[in-house]
């Protein structure tokens, strides 16, 4: 090691001089000094395969040729905006070509810089149009840390304690395919008991005149990747279209590629009124976007929301080569055929390791949950076991779920056969060893 980079790592043991806690002490907190595809390259001179994305960012791989390339193009000509001050190609192309890969009518885009701006910004919207006050979202769902978006996020009460979020909302169970019934049609059943919930729900609490928008994770990311029937989805959006109640699907983490689709709401066969898109969009350059039709955003006027930083020049370039390099190189066919193995490999791990309590997955949006083998409860401490243990051998997860008991396997849709394979083989070391 020399001695740069002996001071890198003196640096990173003082990261707490710097960095607040809650940004400095996730897990691994691992120090890299590059990114290159499926792999992060770390200051201790090994190579680690990265089955994290960047946390469902990095669709189309670390530092993608053509996505460094537009970035770089871009800084040539143009860094800042703001939009509507100055108006610039990057923007308008970008939004034409979300238009060729978007479902029918979700056409007109307000461009931010994350993905809880782009929720803040649907429920803004959901709100300013209907003239109606409450939002409904479902127990489990993360949507965000700011105000707004912190309001309909329940996967973890700690994101919420001491903020009293300020928006009245109302939740609605997330379906859990555990639970349906031995020999019961999950299609049916789920359906059946949402309808249940939101009639209690309406009798009860809140009467759904008053009720602005729902809000849903079309597959649960933060809250444990849990993957509903389709049927579900579709009652949520026949309940809505029932009491004129706006559906917002919070795509930012499934959007992209990482179902298998461009959008989860393709996968599922269920079109939102308002969508909330980022993460994956621009291979790591901070971008998201609130999504609705024109006829809806017309009834936003100026001044109602802004930004000044949204749809940066830079990040729309890079949002358009991203775009391009998913479809050249075919990566919703790679996420649909390469998921399909990882899937296959975990089950074959389930069989042999008790500890796995199941294996949940669509495209490349993959989660395992582990138990307590003796009580078949949630096991947070054998997942960080096992993400530790795998961290070692040089291979990247990443956790989820309410007691962290989920780990997640979400890596670049470029990835190979081969280095699932990688992947695995390691795991299942790890696996044996605790």
């Amino acid at each position: 090691m020399n001695n740069k980079e002996q001071d890198w790592l003196k640096l990173v043991d003082s990261i707490g001089n710097y960095l607040a806690p809650s940004m400095a002490k996730d897990h691994p907190n691992l120090p890299v000094v590059k990114a290159e595809g499926c792999y992060y390259y770390g200051a201790d001179g090994k190579k680690y395969l990265d089955f994290t994305s960047g946390i469902a960012v990095e669709n189309v791989g670390h530092r993608h040729p053509k996505v460094v390339e537009a970035i770089k193009n871009s800084t040539d000509h143009l860094i800042h905006g703001p939009s509507g001050v100055i108006i610039y190609e990057s923007i308008l192309k970008l939004a034409q070509e979300l238009q060729e890969i978007l479902p029918p009518k979700l056409d007109n885009f307000f461009f931010g810089n994350s993905g809880t701006e782009a929720i803040e910004g649907a429920l803004k919207l959901a709100k300013y149009v209907s003239k109606r006050p409450y939002v409904i979202s479902f127990t489990g769902g993360f949507h965000g840390r700011t105000v707004g978006s912190l309001s309909v996020s329940t996967s973890k009460s700690k994101y919420r304690k001491h903020l009293q979020p300020s928006w009245l909302t109302y939740q609605l169970p997330y379906t859990n395919p555990e639970d349906c019934p031995a020999g019961a049609d999950p299609e049916e059943f789920f359906a059946e008991k949402l309808e249940k919930e939101a009639a209690k729900l309406f009798r009860h609490q809140v009467d759904p005149e008053e009720v602005a928008c729902m809000i849903v994770e079309p597959v649960l990311g933060e809250g444990g990747y849990i993957i509903p029937p389709k049927s579900w989805l579709k009652k949520i959006r026949e309940i809505c279209d029932r009491h004129g109640i706006l559906l917002i699907f919070d795509e930012v983490q499934t959007g992209f590629g990482r179902t298998g689709n461009w959008f989860a709401a393709q996968t599922f066969d269920v079109t939102p009124d308002i969508m909330a898109v980022a993460k994956g969009i621009a291979a790591g350059m901070p971008l998201g976007v609130t999504i609705a039709s024109k006829e809806l955003m017309e009834q936003w006027p100026m001044g109602t929301h802004a930004t000044t930083f949204g749809g940066n020049p830079v990040a729309c370039a890079a949002a358009r080569a991203s775009i391009e390099v998913i479809k050249e190189e075919k990566l919703l066919e790679n996420s649909r055929d390469v998921g399909e193995y990882a899937v296959s490999r975990l089950e074959e791990l389930k069989s042999k390791f008790p500890v796995i309590r199941d294996v949940r997955g669509v495209g490349l949006m993959i989660g395992f949950a582990l138990q307590n083998t003796e009580t078949g409860e949630p096991d947070g401490e054998a997942v960080m076991k096992v993400l530790d243990g795998c961290l070692e051998k040089g291979v990247l997860f990443y956790l989820c779920g309410n007691a962290g008991e989920v780990i997640r396997m979400i890596p670049p849709l470029t990835v190979t056969k081969e280095q699932i394979d990688d992947g695995i083989k390691v795991l299942e070391e790890v696996l044996a060893s605790i």
